[in-house]
C-alpha cells in the first residue's frame, strides 16, 4: 500500500488559495474593495512568521459569518467553476498517476476546510485535512476548531487521520508529500519520498542537501 499526500497553496495550484477567494468576492461584492490588500498584508506578515495562522484565518472566515451558509455554498460552488481553467495540467496528471497507481491521496493544507474541498474535487482528491472553522449555530465565527492544518500539526494531523483508518505512516510501501515550504519540514521529513514544488529558499537547500526530488515548474 501507498500513500500520497499533497499541500495545496504554491505546489498543487501556482498561487495562493486564499487570495483568490478574497479576490472573487470582493468582484462580486461580498468584500469591500480594500479588503484585498489588507488580506494580502496579513498573508506577508504570515509568511514572515510574524503573524499567527488564528489571525489570518479570522481575517478571512469572519466576515462571512454575517451570510446564510445557503449564500456560501453558493459562491462556493461559483468558485469551483471559476478557478477549474487555472490547475495546472502537470499537477492534473501527477495526482491521477497516483490515483491510477491505486494510492492512497490525501490534500494536507493549512486552507480552511470549505475552500479546500472545491480544489480537491478538481484534483480527483477525495480526502482533506485542513483547517477546520469554529460554528456557531451553523454560522462561521472566525476562530479555528482543533489544531490548525499547518507546519507541524500537519504530522499530527495525518498520524492521527492514518490512525483512525487502522493505519500508521511507517507500514505503508512508499509515502509521498509534495510541498513548496520548509514549514512543512516534519511531513516532509516523515515520508520515504518527499518532493519540493517550487520551493521556498529554505526548503530547497534542504532538498538540495538531502538529494529529495525537486521541481520548479508544473504547468
Amino acid at each position: 500500500m501507498r500513500l500520497a499526500l499533497f499541500d495545496l497553496d504554491h505546489t498543487l495550484i501556482p498561487f495562493d488559495s486564499g487570495m483568490a477567494w478574497t479576490r472573487f468576492l470582493v468582484e462580486r461584492g461580498v468584500l469591500e474593495p480594500g479588503f484585498e490588500a489588507l488580506y494580502l498584508d496579513h498573508c506577508r506578515q504570515y509568511v514572515a512568521g510574524t503573524l499567527g495562522i488564528e489571525a489570518l484565518h479570522r481575517l478571512g472566515v469572519a466576515p462571512l459569518g454575517r451570510h446564510t451558509p445557503t449564500a456560501l455554498a453558493r459562491w462556493l460552488q461559483d468558485f469551483e467553476t471559476h478557478v477549474a481553467p487555472l490547475l495546472p495540467s502537470a499537477s492534473r496528471a501527477i495526482v491521477e498517476r497516483h490515483r491510477d497507481a491505486g494510492d492512497l491521496c490525501l490534500l494536507v493544507t493549512a486552507t480552511t476546510r470549505f475552500l479546500a474541498q472545491p480544489f480537491a474535487r478538481l484534483f480527483g482528491i477525495e480526502h482533506v485535512l485542513a483547517t477546520e472553522a469554529a460554528l456557531i449555530e451553523g454560522g462561521l465565527t472566525g476562530e479555528i476548531t482543533g489544531l490548525p492544518c499547518h507546519r507541524e500539526h500537519k504530522l499530527r494531523r495525518v498520524n492521527d487521520w492514518l490512525a483512525a483508518a487502522g493505519l500508521h505512516l511507517q507500514a505503508f510501501e512508499r509515502s509521498w508529500f509534495y510541498s513548496d515550504s520548509a514549514g512543512d519540514l516534519p511531513l516532509l521529513q516523515a515520508v520515504t519520498d518527499p518532493v519540493a514544488v517550487r520551493p521556498d529558499a529554505r526548503l530547497r537547500a534542504h532538498a538540495l542537501q538531502h538529494d529529495w526530488q525537486v521541481i520548479d515548474a508544473l504547468h
